[in-house]
């Protein structure tokens, strides 16, 4: 069975850190170009993070310097390294993994930051 299953979100304090892992079952991760979205309260799904199969990175402005992607394929697994979090931050997280007409979507992990 195709599934992509994130975790590690929960509720952290503003300045913290958490990191994300989005496993990968039933295909290989690896030729895989990998997304990080998220969706906060009242706003629309926004893209974050991309790693391509070629380990290319690239961030949404309002979190460049703040959140790396990486990815072990060994694991078949994405991560998402958040530090110095925000309140703004505060969304579900959704992993998605594409190659040419293959598209997956986990069902997201919650972000909340707040003191």
């Amino acid at each position: 069975q195709v599934q992509l299953v994130e975790s590690g979100g929960g509720l952290v304090q503003p300045g913290g850190s958490l990191r994300l892992s989005c496993v990968a079952s039933g295909f290989t991760l690896s030729a895989y170009t990998v997304k990080w979205y998220r969706q906060g309260p009242g706003k629309e799904r926004e893209l974050v993070a991309t790693n391509t199969a070629a380990d290319n990175t690239d961030y949404a402005d309002s979190v460049k310097g703040r959140f790396t992607i990486s990815r072990d394929n060994g694991k078949n697994t994405v991560f998402l390294q958040m530090n110095s979090l925000k309140p703004e931050d505060t969304a579900v997280y959704y992993c998605n993994a594409r190659w040419y007409i293959y598209n997956y979507w986990g069902r997201g992990t919650q972000v909340t930051v707040s003191s």
